[in-house]
């Protein structure tokens, strides 16, 4: 995306506010207008003086009309600031909900492929950044701008001699413009990304503290950020230099403009062009004239940065989403059959996982899935799902394909407990009516019971209302995932997903829990991933994966007469 198109984009999303871009416009112009009329009206009072005498009643006159349109164009000044500053917030609010959204529109493979402190950094850091330079655009550039053309005028009525001589060095300023604006570009855009490495290297350190502080790694962790944070230095000293560049040397341009005037202006005073009151309002207006350049030049270099970070901004609005299936029907009635066909799938091209994959699942039965790491247990769930489609083949419940159904509907059908805890802020009682928020206290608390998690609840401050900071707070692992747990058994969802789902939970609490589970997987199709071969003995059907295939299927019984990886698998937890 090139700074044309991103201009573009910026106008676009300004023309929504159209009426508030309209009247800061329009005050930017009358607050410019009676500002610069004031010359006017001193250089009339030093005509009169020079030819009438001091007549104090008369200067008193000039004075007050003076004063009176300076308060109007002060007035106009102040309401043209909160319009425009109106205008910024809303044009920001408006991408950054635009953004917010397209996130959660994401698929999961952008979400996994993306640090997540870059997005928030885009989100939130570069959101800001855009902010700060589209206010000064507003509150400078366009007064700016106006200032410029509306002096060149009163020259040019005055003496057009002396409104040509300023005319004429204008092109030096245009040039340091064109000059700071095309080496700063890049350098912008090259600190925003660092600035997201960073944050993306914060996020994850302080998500991490714990493993942090428990194996030592703190000081590589600090080396790691000394080094982006140098990096980030080094190119914002270069953007910081070239745009320090731009006062000095528009003073520069100033001043040289101001004295061509005073010299030029003064010979066609004695020459008999121009009067005296004349020329001290040229002379007004040739500093007016010259220091909104020194202002646009500062803002150019400020719009870079906006440009730049409302560029990763539209990246991120810009990122395909889910394709819609709002036109697609809902899953009929759920009674738990699943089909795998053929299925074949990698997250990357060159490095296959899941190969031919074949399952037929019946209502009502257990599929348990053990095998060692990464043989694709995680990622048949993410299929199962539709956290990712598959590479060939297809998976159908009650027949119908999943991928020519709503997302929502297969969604809502399971119910999920991964080994990875999720809490949103909100309350307890927030956590656990997620996926049924109409349920009454009464049914909060029966699902809390059936899962022995409202003993932990009971003890805490305020109950089922006590709040819940980020990720947790103050919970235990063990009380986080008891909570998550019970969010299922409140939504009690026809088919079940059961990731590691009481890993965290002691071994006393995991026998009442897995009596919880037994009770709530009656009649409904589980899919349950476990390490601990203990937790999926009693399966109807266990899948043992290797390597993205499954290798072996059938009770723990028929798997144990087998002999085979299963039997390994199962001898080397419990053989002593």
């Amino acid at each position: 995306m090139n700074k044309k198109s991103v201009l573009l984009r910026v106008a676009k999303v300004l023309g929504k506010n159209r009426a508030l871009l309209v009247c800061s416009v329009v005050l930017a112009a009358a607050s410019v207008l009676l500002s610069l009329y004031v010359p006017i009206l001193f250089g009339d009072a030093i005509d009169r003086i020079a030819s009438e005498g001091i007549d104090f009643k008369i200067i008193a006159g000039f004075l007050i009309k003076a004063g009176a349109i300076s308060v109007c164009a002060a007035v106009l000044q102040w309401i043209m600031g909160t319009i425009n500053n109106r205008l910024t917030f809303e044009t920001v609010r408006l991408i950054r909900s635009r953004a917010f959204e397209n996130i959660e529109r994401l698929p999961l493979r952008y979400i996994d492929g993306h640090a997540y402190g870059d997005l928030l950094s885009r989100v939130i850091s570069d959101a800001d950044q855009f902010a700060d330079g589209l206010l000064m655009g507003f509150s400078q550039f366009f007064t700016g701008v106006m200032t410029i053309f509306t002096t060149l005028g009163f020259m040019l009525a005055i003496s057009p001699s002396v409104a040509a001589v300023a005319a004429l060095l204008t092109p030096l300023s245009i040039f340091v413009a064109k000059f700071v604006t095309s080496n700063t570009h890049s350098l912008f855009k090259k600190q925003s990304e660092i600035r997201g490495e960073q944050t993306a290297l914060i996020d994850e350190t302080v998500g991490g503290a714990k493993v942090v502080a428990a194996y030592g790694y703190r000081e590589r962790s600090r080396a790691r950020f000394e080094k982006i944070n140098r990096e980030l230095e080094g190119v914002t000293r270069k953007a910081i230099f070239y745009s320090s560049l731009v006062n000095p040397t528009t003073r520069f341009v100033n001043s040289t403009v101001y004295a061509a005037v005073c010299l030029v202006g003064g010979f066609t005073v004695i020459g008999g062009g121009m009067t005296v009151g004349g020329l001290t309002a040229i002379l007004s207006y040739a500093t007016q004239y010259a220091k909104p350049f020194n202002e646009i030049s500062g803002v150019v270099a400020e719009l870079q940065n906006a440009i730049v970070c409302a560029q990763r901004i539209f990246e991120l609005i810009d990122e395909q989403p889910e394709p819609d299936d709002s036109d697609l029907p809902e899953l009929p009635e759920i009674k738990g059959s699943v089909s795998v066909e053929n299925v074949s799938f990698s997250y990357s091209p060159e490095k296959p996982l899941i190969r031919n994959f074949n399952l037929n699942v019946k209502p009502g039965q257990r599929v348990a899935i053990v095998g060692p790491t990464g043989c694709g247990k995680t990622t048949l769930i993410n299929l199962l799902m539709r956290f990712y489609d598959v590479g060939s083949g297809r998976i159908t419940v009650e027949g119908r394909d999943i991928s020519e159904v709503k997302r929502s509907s297969l969604r809502k059908s399971y119910g999920m407990v991964l080994q990875d805890t999720w809490l949103k802020t909100g309350t307890i009682r927030d956590n656990i009516v997620m996926g049924k928020p109409d349920a009454t206290d009464e049914e909060v608390t029966a699902a809390a019971k059936a899962t022995h998690a409202h003993s932990f609840i009971k003890r805490l401050p305020q109950g089922y209302l006590t709040p819940v900071g980020e990720d947790g707070g103050n919970l235990s692992a063990g009380q986080k995932q008891l909570l998550c747990i019970t969010r299922v058994m409140l939504s009690a969802p026809p088919m079940l997903i059961l990731d590691e789902a009481t890993s965290s939970i002691d071994t006393k609490t995991e026998l009442r829990v897995q009596r919880a589970f037994e009770k709530l997987m009656k009649g409904k199709t589980s899919f349950i991933v476990a390490h601990r071969l203990s937790t999926i003995m009693s399966a109807d059907v266990i899948l043992v994966m290797k390597d993205g295939n499954v290798v072996e299927q059938g009770t723990h019984p028929e798997l144990m007469a087998k002999g085979g990886f299963y039997a390994e698998i199962y001898n080397s937890q419990f053989a002593h």
